[in-house]
Order: C-alpha cells, then structure tokens, then sequence
C-alpha cells in the first residue's frame, strides 16, 4: 500500500540524557478538559461539495460558539473530504498542516478511446518530480513550478473514466495534473470528481460530518454528557505528528515559550534521523506541544555535542508559566 513520505518515517527514539518530568506541572493532552480541549483543538470535517472551506470553517464556529475556527489547505467547493479545522487558539498550528503531503481520489475522462495498459503504464511514468503551471483560478502566483507526485494508483477504468488515488506534495493542483496527463498521452483530459483521503495524518479514519459535530456539541451542553465531543476533537500534538520530535527538559519548556532557541543542554530524548532543515515539533516529557521549528543539528551531531542551538524556533504553542522559570541559564 502506498503511502506518504511521513509514514515511511522510522519513529525511533534516542535517549540524550536520563531525565524525569515532574508531576507538579503540566497535564497530558488526554488529561485536558473539555473546555480545555475546545480551546486548544481541531476537528477533521468531512467537506462536502458546494460550500467553500472557509465556510465551513465559519460552520464549525457558530456550531461550537467559538470566537474563531481557521482550515488547512483550501479544498475547492466541489471537492470533498478530509478538512481538518483548528479551535480557537490551535488555528495557529494551520501553518504547520500546510506542508504536509496530502492523498486524493479522483476520476479523471479522458477524451478517446486508450487501451487500458497504456493507461496504467503511462500514470507510472507521470508521477516523480514534475513541473506544473498552477491554473488561471488558483490562490499563487502563476508561474512553472517543482511539485513531488510521491504516488498514482489506478483504481479502476470504466471505459474513458478513470478513476486513481493520488499521494502528492502540498501545492500540487490534482485538476491540472489530469489536464497534463491528457496532452502526455496525446489527447486531453479533465478531472470529473476530487475527494482528499488524507492530509498529513489526518484521514478518513477519524472524519466526521459537521451533523456528527451539532450532536456531539448537543449532548455535551445540554445532556451534560461529552463522550461524543471528546473522541471527535483531535488534539494539536496529534495534528504535527507527521513532524520529526524532540523532547525536553521541565526546566527548558519556559524559555522556549518566551522564544529561546532549543539548546543542547535541554534536550532529553529526540528521534533517530532528524537531518539539518528538518521542521521538528518540540514536545514536554508528558507529550504536550511546546513549538515547531527548523533543526540547525542533526540528531547525531546532538548526540555527540554538549552545547550548541538545536534549532531555530517557528511557532510557540505553549503559554508562559506553565512550567518553572529557571533564572540561571542552562
């Protein structure tokens, strides 16, 4: 079974250094209440066709009377599927949903008549590294650009119709895919209909519609009961699990929530093959989410070093004074 770059990924961890967390501060993300997890959560919104997804952002915030609701990754309003949405303060973690790779199930006509075998070889061929024209309609700027077709199966083929899944980088526009794949096999082609399976970890597993939402939301204020609610919200450490990982020391958390830059001395445990460049989420020792950044290190060289700046921080999730402040630096 095919599948996307992160979840090839080898998730092994590495000990730095022998450290135990402390349990008077912090809470583990199971362990959030659920006016808790309301305000630092997402829900994975099965999108149907016709409204926009910043509509459906909008849904999700007059359902759950939120302040705001924010999406990753437009879906046009006639494609459907996974739209991941972050609550209130976890809008900021969109950012990170971004980049990661994103799989699709399309039909695509093809506008004569191609003996099957032709078919199924050529989509092997047109996946890889390709360059694409985004289309007139599209949110960036039109211009040829590099995009990562990481897979293309083809599902079915039903005369002209063809029907595929798709594992690609963010960015790729699947309709014109279609339209480039017609003229590589000298005719032309469109795409009839789009769902997206996956984006990053999010997947069809954990969807729901927004009537699954209004439900869960009833139960929870009016019969008092949040079972529902609680299985349907996804937690932000959940959403940056296609990031690589660092964990860090009680007494680090603080700075890095004021905006120091990970060093050395803080780190405990990280995983096996962070390489420089890397986007790494960094994590509490009870799983919480601190920040997202870019590692200046590779996991070896952390291994051998006893100081230097692991990484460059992007995003800070976590508030101040959570955990300790230490005055003397590491």
């Amino acid at each position: 079974m095919s599948k996307l770059p992160f979840e090839n990924m080898d998730r092994s961890l590495v000990i730095k250094r022998e450290y135990a967390s402390s349990g008077k501060f912090g809470k583990r993300p199971e362990d959030r209440t659920t006016d808790e997890m309301l305000k630092f959560g997402m829900v994975n919104i099965d999108k149907p066709a016709g409204p926009t997804s910043h509509q459906i952002s909008g849904f999700v915030k007059d359902i759950l009377h939120l302040d705001k609701a924010g999406h990753s990754g437009t879906l046009d309003p006639g494609v459907t599927g996974v739209l991941p949405v972050g609550l209130q303060n976890a809008t900021r973690i969109m950012q990170s949903l971004l980049t990661a790779g994103k799989e699709y199930v399309g039909i695509m006509h093809i506008h004569e008549d191609i003996p099957e075998g032709k078919i199924i070889d050529s989509v092997k061929k047109f996946q890889g590294k390709l360059m694409q024209m985004p289309p007139v309609k599209s949110a960036v700027k039109r211009q040829l650009r590099e995009r990562n077709v990481y897979y293309v199966e083809v599902l079915d083929i039903d005369g002209r119709d063809v029907m595929f899944k798709m594992g690609c980088q963010a960015g790729t526009y699947v309709r014109k895919w279609c339209h480039d794949f017609g003229q590589y096999m000298d005719t032309s082609a469109h795409m009839v209909e789009l769902r997206r399976s996956k984006a990053g970890p999010f997947t069809e597993n954990n969807i729901i519609t927004l009537q699954d939402l209004t439900d869960a939301y009833h139960y929870y204020k009016q019969e008092h009961d949040d079972t529902k609610l609680r299985n349907i919200i996804v937690t932000p450490e959940f959403a940056v699990s296609h990031l690589r990982k660092i964990y860090v020391m009680d007494t680090t958390v603080n700075s890095l929530c004021s905006g120091a830059y990970l060093k050395v001395p803080g780190v405990v445990k990280l995983e096996k093959e962070i390489d420089k460049e890397d986007f790494v989420a960094v994590f509490t020792l009870k799983d919480e989410l601190i920040l997202v950044g870019k590692a200046l290190m590779s996991t070896d060289e952390i291994l051998k070093s006893e100081r230097g700046i692991v990484l460059k921080t992007e995003q800070v999730f976590m508030d101040r004074g959570i955990y300790p402040k230490i005055d003397k630096p590491e």
